[in-house]
């Protein structure tokens, strides 16, 4: 009877246990590439109501899981979910990615932010990870994330993506009592956001840095990593217990001041090897990641050496296997497939060294 209430394998390990094997998940693991996921966006072309409403939302979290069996369940939704709920709407447009009409730039406009209260203004989400948990039981574990204020700040200044980052940069080093105001807005929102999600039923939270790599190390440590930390505090004051993740886009060169950051686990993209990965973090951080997601366009040979390569390299304990970013667009269905098999045999597969 204990193993029916033995807690899911990747919490188990992201608070510090020795398993098997590394639990594995993928991020994006819902979505584009999966044929079930685009004929269901055919049907709800808006992404805002596919990731919003709860029904449509729950059953697109759930397609990986039916059809792969993760240890990870992700919750369907968008980074920038929360902005309206601050006064800061949005779209995303296909092919094409956020849009926001009013970028904020302005003393004012950061002074019209709006008070965010996520059970009001985001009344989806307890439905969809509440449901989620009930769904998966004790056979996966729930994620929530969210957006860090660096990234989120990206978008809203920006005004949409941007390959430069020039709109941002300029406000961060020529107005940068304006840029610290809307990061710790920011940040108060997000940990609040983590609390409700945690509270909601997630069971481990990351969080998408994804644009700080764009910051040189000098520039990551006063505009991304201070935020990071002021989340990461104020939820550890009511919420010790629940690991967190923090994933950088390009972060070979933030890799140890990712570490201070207070975060659990560090999702490792593949522009590091994982041994050095690890070194450089040193053996009392978790690590998660960091297979090519293109890789899954190889043989299934390839994938395989690459999966081994990875969990050989991460070690036996404080890893979860994942891609080092989102499974890509028109990615074989059958060659995911094979990457989970082969992560959950990977005990069989190759002797890792204790």
């Amino acid at each position: 009877m204990a193993g029916l209430t033995q807690e899911p394998l990747l919490l188990r390990v992201a608070r510090g246990e020795t398993a098997d094997r590394p639990p594995v998940w993928m991020m994006r693991q819902a979505g584009r590439y999966m044929k079930v996921y685009r004929d269901l966006r055919d049907k709800y072309p808006s992404f805002r109501e596919r990731s919003e409403n709860a029904d449509l939302a729950i059953e697109i979290s759930l397609q990986p899981w039916r059809a792969f069996q993760p240890d990870g369940v992700i919750m369907f939704s968008d980074i920038l979910t929360p902005l309206p709920g601050l006064g800061i709407p949005f779209d995303i447009v296909e092919s094409k990615g956020p849009i926001i009409e009013s970028p904020i730039r302005t003393q004012e406009q950061i002074d019209r932010l709006h008070d965010f209260d996520p059970e009001t203004d985001l009344p989806f989400i307890k439905t969809i990870l509440q449901s989620l948990r009930a769904e998966v039981g004790n056979q996966a574990t729930v994620l929530g994330f969210v957006g860090a204020p660096w990234t989120l700040a990206a978008y809203v200044v920006e005004g949409k993506s941007s390959k430069t980052y020039s709109v941002i940069k300029q406000m961060a080093f020529s107005q940068p009592e304006l840029l610290h105001q809307l990061l710790s807005k920011f940040a108060d929102a997000i940990a609040n956001y983590v609390r409700y999600q945690i509270d909601c039923g997630a069971q481990v939270v990351q969080l998408f840095d994804s644009w700080a790599g764009q910051l040189c190390p000098q520039d990551y440590e006063t505009f991304a990593l201070p935020y990071q930390q002021q989340i990461v505090r104020q939820v550890r004051e009511t919420h010790p217990d629940t690991p967190l993740i923090l994933l950088i886009s390009g972060s070979a060169g933030l890799l140890e001041r990712m570490g201070k950051s207070g975060v659990d686990i560090i999702s490792v993209d593949w522009t590091v090897d994982m041994a050095e990965a690890r070194q450089r973090l040193g053996r009392n951080m978790k690590v998660q990641g960091n297979m090519d997601p293109g890789v899954l366009f190889g043989s299934q040979d390839f994938i395989r050496d690459r999966v081994l390569d990875t969990v050989r390299k991460a070690g036996r304990s404080g890893h979860i296997m994942n891609l080092g970013h989102g499974v890509l667009p028109g990615t074989p269905e059958e060659n995911v497939g094979f990457f989970f098999e082969t992560a959950k045999q990977v005990d069989k597969l190759l002797a890792v060294p204790v």
